[in-house]
């Protein structure tokens, strides 16, 4: 029990103490030289055909058409395939890195799919070779997750998901219904005072951050379609202005100066789209794991609590219900150590993570700002020389 204990608060993105184990699904082997660390492993949007209907997508973010996620109006940054994870708040991990990127897709005849390429690089000497490579399709990390969630069910896991076009079906969602309705009757008697505060925070977290996140993709949005506009102007006024020859330079200046707020504002948008919407939208998707996480505790609890009622009215053989209780009990202290202790260590990135994202983008929008008034200052200042110039002329 303590070693399962200890690897149920094992820390550093769900790392677990020894391999997931098992046969990855679909045919492939297990990750060689990454299995055990794989939780690590990240991956951003990946923007696909309208008409690819059958691919498989490996994101923690799907499609801006419900307004809950990306869409092909929002580029991500370069680098939004690659995550590269660093333990730098713990100094004996640091020795161990995994890149997930470069998506390829991959047509058969019987199915397209998506393989994504995994290197492994590190010092430890409990691996055969310091860098490993290999590419693996969505089906693979789904599997992993759900190993890591069966085997650390309250470590708080990067949240892969899906995105099809087609939701689920009549029958899954009555299902899925079903088991929530069952689950809530199911409930939990005495939740640690800690864990209700947790709990709470969590709702008031998604409800924020999902607003937030709508907001940001909305103002993206606009802020394209305004750009899409302004750069109209430009070639207008050059155009103007060879029908206007008193005003022709006038003209050229406003267009030069349209075309540098033009690229400014390009500029500022890309920096909105790589460091501030998928901090946001990853924060999103967090809020939905993280309640899933919480419940997976509750149920341990509840489980519990029910052998405890159970062994209270003697509804069943004491003795066995009295070693259930005791293995219990233990894992639902293991759980809540391994919780608290991931929890403290998310929040704090949270917190860091989005603080650094707004204000990078704060100061990016300010930036912004001073260069477009510092064009349209000296476009003012220099026609004010030139009818200075023109009004001297005609005194002389």
């Amino acid at each position: 029990m303590e070693g399962e204990c200890r690897a149920s608060q094992a820390r550093s993105w769900g790392l677990p103490a020894g391999g997931a184990g098992g046969d990855s699904p679909g045919g492939d082997a297990p990750l060689p030289g990454s299995i055990s660390s794989s939780s690590l492993l990240q991956a951003e949007v990946l923007d696909l055909d309208e008409d690819e209907d059958d691919l498989e997508v490996f994101s923690k973010d799907a499609s801006l058409m419900d307004m809950n996620s990306f869409s092909p109006l929002m580029p991500t940054s370069p680098l939004s395939m690659i995550n590269q994870v660093k333990f730098e708040d713990e100094p004996d991990l640091k020795d161990l890195f995994i890149t997930v990127d470069e998506p390829e897709s991959h047509v058969t005849t019987i199915e397209t799919f998506i393989t994504y390429r995994i290197i492994t690089k590190t010092s430890r000497g409990e691996f055969d070779s310091s860098e490993f490579e290999v590419r693996r399709r969505y089906q693979d990390f789904l599997w992993l997750k759900e190993k890591l969630e069966e085997a650390h069910p309250t470590l708080i896991i990067p949240e892969f998901s899906s995105h099809k076009k087609q939701g689920p079906g009549l029958l899954s969602r009555m299902g899925q219904s079903v088991r929530a309705v069952a689950l809530s009757m199911r409930g939990v008697k005495s939740r640690p005072e800690e864990f209700m505060e947790m709990n709470n925070f969590i709702e008031i977290f998604s409800q924020k951050i999902n607003l937030i996140d709508k907001i940001s993709q909305r103002i993206y949005k606009e802020e394209r379609e305004y750009l899409d506009e302004m750069k109209e102007y430009g070639p207008i006024h050059i155009l103007w202005s060879a029908s206007e020859e008193d005003l022709a330079d006038t003209l050229k200046s406003v267009a030069s100066c349209i075309d540098k707020c033009c690229k400014a504002t390009e500029k500022r948008m890309s920096g909105f789209s790589e460091a501030l919407l998928p901090v946001v939208h990853e924060y999103a998707l967090y809020s939905e794991m993280l309640m899933a996480v919480m419940k997976r505790r509750d149920q341990i609890q509840a489980e519990l609590d029910s052998k405890v009622e159970a062994l209270t009215s003697k509804k069943a053989d004491t003795d066995l219900l009295t070693e259930e209780i005791g293995k219990l009990e233990d894992k639902v202290e293991c759980a809540n150590n391994a919780l608290k202790a991931d929890w403290e260590r998310w929040k704090q990135n949270m917190q860091n993570d989005i603080k650094s994202a707004f204000t990078n983008m704060a100061e990016e929008n300010i930036l912004y700002y001073e260069q477009c008034l510092a064009t349209w200052e000296s476009f003012l200042t220099s026609q004010t020389d030139l009818h200075l110039e023109e009004a001297s002329e005609d005194k002389l």
